[in-house]
């Protein structure tokens, strides 16, 4: 899984058939500080996050576990809003 802030949304007139009704949010994986990173990309939206939110990404095939259609053509989707990040030093 992989820490990341919602950054924007998308909306696909056309597409599979497999997403209609299925919230796109665009992403940025979050570095071991909690700051941006480098990597941006979408993700489906299945908990209701919103723009500026911390969020849990699954990607591959957990990212397909996590909506009831397994068939569904998704390699990253947010499976959690985050409230809250502790880190400690080893």
């Amino acid at each position: 899984m992989i820490l990341c802030k919602v950054i924007g949304s998308v909306w696909a007139t056309r597409k599979d058939e497999a997403l209609t009704g299925v919230k796109l949010m665009i992403v940025r994986r979050l570095n071991d500080s909690g700051t941006k990173g480098a990597e941006e990309f979408v993700a489906a939206d299945f908990v209701g996050a919103g723009v500026g939110e911390k969020v849990i990404v699954a990607t591959g095939s957990a990212a397909r576990n996590a909506c009831l259609d397994k068939e569904v053509p998704i390699d990253a989707t947010i499976v959690g809003i985050v409230d809250a990040v502790e880190l400690q030093d080893n």
